[in-house]
Formats: structure tokens, C-alpha cells, sequence
């Protein structure tokens, strides 16, 4: 009696990054991250970006204009992938699909959070736009990148154990 082989099809988890707003540190971060877990990274921008060049890693260059690099990332980003954005309407069509998203700060977005981090987004949106807050960028610095760190690594680790 011959014994049947079960073989499992390798499942291939990419990591994409909107990578346009990416702060350096976090892409460096992302970068170690890939190489030490031998993970296919793609970075998508509207500009050429100083990625190292290797096997691992390349980059999409998309047309200027808004949500461009958001569509390529939605449209070929799949549910063994983690996308990397602080982008949170993308991250909502992201979630919607079941697809790990996490912000560069290492806030990760679920279907919990989601609905009202775009409620707060359009809320902020709406009053910068009538001029009554003016927008500033929070301080990012060792805090932030060690969150983004043990997050980032915290879901590639349950996304290669499936």
C-alpha cells in the first residue's frame, strides 16, 4: 500500500509598503525585519526610493496623484499579506478584505478600530479644511519605532505560522 505525500501548498506572505509617507527609520525597520525572516518586500511610491537591491525587495513606482499607491496595494495585496500605512482609508479597505494593516507608529487596524478611526479622520479632515486646527505631525522617535518593531514582528510571526 502506497502512503499518500500530503503536501501543503507554501503559503508566501508579502509585505507591501505605502511607502510615499514612510518615515526612514520604519523603513529600515521593515527592511531588517524582511531579511532576517526572508520575507518578499514590496514598496510602492511615486518616486524612486533607495531600497536595497535583492532578491527580497523592489519597488512599484506609481503615477503622482491621490490613492494611486493605495489602488496597486488594495488591488494586489492579499489576506497572507501585511501592508504597512498610515494611510487609514486604505487601511479600511484593507481590513475590510481581512488583510493585516498596521501604521508605522505599530498601531495595528482590525474591524474594532476601524470604523472609528475614519470617523476621527473625516472629523480632522473637515476642520482642517474650515481652518479651525491646524495639522502637525506627532513627534516619532524611539517609543514609536520600537512599537512599530514588536509589531511588526508580532503579525509577520502569526501570519508565517498559518
Amino acid at each position: 500500500m502506497l502512503k499518500q505525500s500530503k503536501s501543503r501548498e507554501a503559503i508566501v506572505v508579502k509585505i507591501w509598503v505605502d511607502a510615499d509617507a514612510c518615515p526612514g527609520a520604519v523603513r529600515d525597520i521593515i527592511i531588517k525585519a524582511a531579511l532576517r525572516l526572508k520575507v518578499k518586500t514590496i514598496f510602492v511610491a511615486n518616486k524612486a526610493l533607495g531600497i536595497p537591491t535583492t532578491e527580497l525587495f523592489s519597488t512599484v513606482v506609481v503615477a503622482a496623484g491621490p490613492d494611486i499607491a493605495d489602488d496597486h496595494i488594495a488591488e494586489n495585496s492579499g489576506t497572507t499579506d501585511l501592508v504597512v500605512t498610515q494611510d487609514i482609508l486604505l487601511a479600511a479597505r484593507l481590513v475590510e478584505r481581512s488583510i493585516v494593516a498596521i501604521n508605522p507608529r505599530g498601531d495595528i487596524y482590525t474591524e474594532e478600530n476601524i470604523g472609528e478611526r475614519v470617523s476621527v479622520r473625516n472629523l480632522s479632515h473637515d476642520l482642517r479644511e474650515t481652518g479651525e486646527i491646524k495639522t502637525f505631525n506627532k513627534p516619532f522617535g524611539d517609543k514609536e519605532k520600537r512599537s512599530f518593531a514588536n509589531s511588526l514582528d508580532r503579525e509577520l510571526t502569526k501570519l508565517l505560522k498559518k
